[in-house]
């Protein structure tokens, strides 16, 4: 029996059905519910279209991940080279940060989405070409690169989710902490009360992403050969 060709209009939301939708309904769905709430049904139904339209654009639901994350990586507006590796890496941290407050939780996809396309690929690109040039071999750039990568992730995911855990910005929440911290008991917390009850989100992420910039210069600087250029203490510098 022949299939009969379907005739007029189709379904409602289909015909405006596209890859940019269909992520525009991830990331909300995902600042909703969650990554683990995501799958085709879910992001159908947010369209109004049965989900297996949405085959004709991405390749299930790790289709749908993919596509999140590479929509993140390819929106980050990557600075222009200075020379100073320190200043270079720092500006593609803050810039990785000004696009991933928008989506917290797709950031974390960055480390264990395999992603192939160019715009995925541009600010890794940028970052192991900085470490080439600051005189790393590929295969230390690659572990440099994913530990740099952790600690930008775990500190953009502790400002945004554990942040008021262990501290505020709030006045008459940091008195109340402090009273708290101040009252319990333990020497050390207790000392460290007035700071552990403050959370000032740009400098917890200057001071995190210059520690590990330290970290990567002391590294460069115990090989042999002159040291690659630093201008400074780029955590030190306002975005």
């Amino acid at each position: 029996m022949t299939t009969p060709i379907r005739r007029g209009r189709p379904p409602k939301g289909e015909s405006r059905l596209s890859r940019e939708a269909i992520v525009r309904a991830t990331l909300q769905a995902i600042a909703a519910d969650g990554i683990a709430a995501i799958s085709m049904r879910t992001v159908g139904r947010a369209l109004g279209v049965d989900a297996k339209s949405l085959y004709n654009h991405v390749d299930g639901k790790d289709g749908l991940l993919d596509a999140v994350t590479e929509y993140l990586l390819g929106a980050i507006d990557l600075p222009a080279r200075s020379g100073d590796f320190r200043a270079d890496l720092l500006g593609i941290a803050r810039a990785f940060r000004a696009r991933a407050l928008a989506h917290p939780e797709v950031a974390a996809l960055v480390l264990t989405r395999q992603l192939a396309s160019f715009e995925a690929l541009a600010p890794i690109e940028a970052v192991l070409t900085i470490l080439r040039d600051a005189g790393c071999a590929p295969a230390e750039s690659v572990h440099l690169l994913r530990a740099f990568l952790a600690t930008l992730i775990g500190t953009l995911l502790r400002e945004v989710n554990a942040g008021p855990t262990y501290g505020t910005a709030d006045i008459d929440a940091i008195a109340h902490r402090r009273s708290v911290l101040e009252s319990s008991g333990l020497p050390a917390v207790a000392a460290a009360a007035p700071h552990l009850a403050r959370f000032d989100r740009d400098t917890e992420f200057d001071f995190a992403m210059t520690l590990a910039l330290d970290a990567l210069t002391a590294r460069l600087q115990r090989r042999p050969g002159p040291p690659p250029a630093t201008g400074g203490d780029p955590g030190l510098v306002r975005a």
